[in-house]
């Protein structure tokens, strides 16, 4: 049996992956029981409930990414700690962040459940489709305090040299959703609710194992402690992890503007295109998204400890990985392109074929997402927020709005396909910029 990886060891390829590895496998499952979410939904509910679905889940993600932005930006902190040989400082971080996160979570829930129908206008939604995504969202927010729970926790296992836990709940709260689809929506018929609750409920299962994990007697690195309120870390962590919170509202708000332009050119069936093709981006960028995840705790740490050698070792892996990775993930999209889109809408023919077409052009974007997301994470790991949310609000919002407002207008449905390319190629300059800028400062 391998020795266990810790965070102060010399990580070459094969240490590397696989310390990465339940990270990566984590963030694919999570993404795979979204993906089997929208299959239930598209193939037994109906199209326009699918649509609704698509059109309203922007807004879960620009509130649950405040649990990635504590993940994300906490574990920066508090794997620098443990670099710095301050135990039991780090697990006070650890567990009043986690504090911060439940109680954020809670407010947040509140919030959008009551404004959940103005939003929904807000983004485009009428009729029919109004009345589904309101449904839908209000039942989901109910989970949001479990699901920023379970976000924040997917980056502090890590850390704590444990990612096999942490996929281990991860897998508990897929297998539980998958299950819950199935029963609520294909046995007892309970349509667009039963996905909600369903989705709701796994969000619960993969925000309170971790709790009571931590809170019980473990082998782990972390464990919850006495604390106090460390309001300068929070907002430290707040800063470190703007990119990831950035990351998602501009995703989110992204994706309320593709569909505003997939409506005026292809109607609801642009709509559901959209909403087919990004399940399956999902999965591709989250392997990109669990590399990061994984690596970022042990850059934070070397960072922490000074290993500046370690540092450019894993700054020049980790981009060979990603590239390599990239070149993967677009021919096994473009192989497994038709029988993806069938999966999801090969019950319609006219949006099958406006599927496919926007699937395999949309997925030449992989080839330099990677780099882009590893650039950004890996300046969070350096608590370096600055660098890493202007990387990630140029990526994820500057460039894409860019592109979505200009090339529709040349180049109608095929110009939104091609927007994603256009702002992962202007990201990649400005990413390599600030890599070739920066060296000298941290030495990597």
């Amino acid at each position: 049996m391998k020795d266990p990886i810790q965070l102060s060891d010399h990580f070459g390829y094969g240490r590397l992956i696989r310390f990465v590895i339940p990270s990566v496998v984590m963030m694919i499952f999570t993404s795979v029981y979204g993906v089997v979410d929208g299959l239930f939904v598209s193939n037994f509910v109906g199209k326009t409930p699918f649509a609704a679905i698509n059109l309203i889940y922007p807004l879960v993600m620009i509130l649950g990414g405040f649990g990635f932005m504590l993940g994300v930006g906490g574990t920066a902190i508090v794997a620098k700690t443990l670099g710095m040989g301050e135990r039991e400082k780090a697990n006070e971080y650890f567990t009043f962040l986690i504090i911060a996160t439940a109680v954020t979570g809670s407010l947040l829930a509140t919030l959008g459940i009551a404004f959940a129908e103005p939003v929904a206008r807000l983004f485009g939604a009428e009729g029919e489709m109004l009345r589904y995504a309101v449904i839908y969202v209000r039942i989901v927010l109910l989970g949001l305090p479990f699901f920023m729970l379970q976000n924040t926790f997917q980056n502090f296992f890590i850390t704590a040299e444990k990612p096999k836990l942490g996929l281990a709940v991860t897998v508990m709260a897929g297998i539980t959703n998958i299950v819950l689809d199935a029963l609520l929506i294909y046995v007892l018929k309970w349509g667009i609710e039963g996905a909600a609750v369903a989705t709701a409920l796994s969000q619960f299962v993969g925000g309170i194992v971790p709790v009571i994990y931590f809170a019980s007697k473990n082998t782990a690195t972390l464990n919850f402690c006495r604390t106090r309120a460390y309001w300068k870390v929070l907002l430290k962590t707040c800063f470190n992890g703007s990119s990831e919170l950035l990351s998602n509202i501009s995703a989110s708000i992204v994706t309320i503007l593709y569909n505003y332009q997939l409506l005026r050119f292809a109607g609801e069936d642009g709509v559901a295109a959209y909403g087919a093709i990004m399940y399956v981006a999902f999965i591709f960028v989250a392997i990109f998204i669990g590399f990061v995840i994984g690596a970022g705790p042990i850059v934070s740490f070397h960072y922490g400890a000074g290993n500046e050698d370690e540092l450019k070792s894993l700054r020049k892996k980790s981009i060979n990985i990603v590239l390599a990775a990239g070149v993967a993930m677009l021919l096994v999209a473009l192989l497994l392109s038709k029988t993806l889109c069938k999966l999801f809408v090969g019950y319609d023919e006219a949006l099958y074929m406006i599927t496919l077409r926007g699937f395999i052009i949309y997925a030449f974007s992989y080839l330099i997402a990677g780099f882009n997301i590893f650039g950004s994470s890996f300046f969070t790991a350096l608590n370096n927020g600055g660098v890493s949310a202007i990387i990630s609000f140029l990526r994820t919002l500057v460039f894409q709005i860019g592109a979505l407002l200009i090339l529709p207008e040349f180049l109608e449905i095929d110009g939104v396909w091609l927007s994603i390319i256009v702002a992962e190629l202007l990201s990649a300059a400005v990413t390599t910029v600030f890599l070739v800028v920066k060296r000298r400062q941290y030495n990597y």
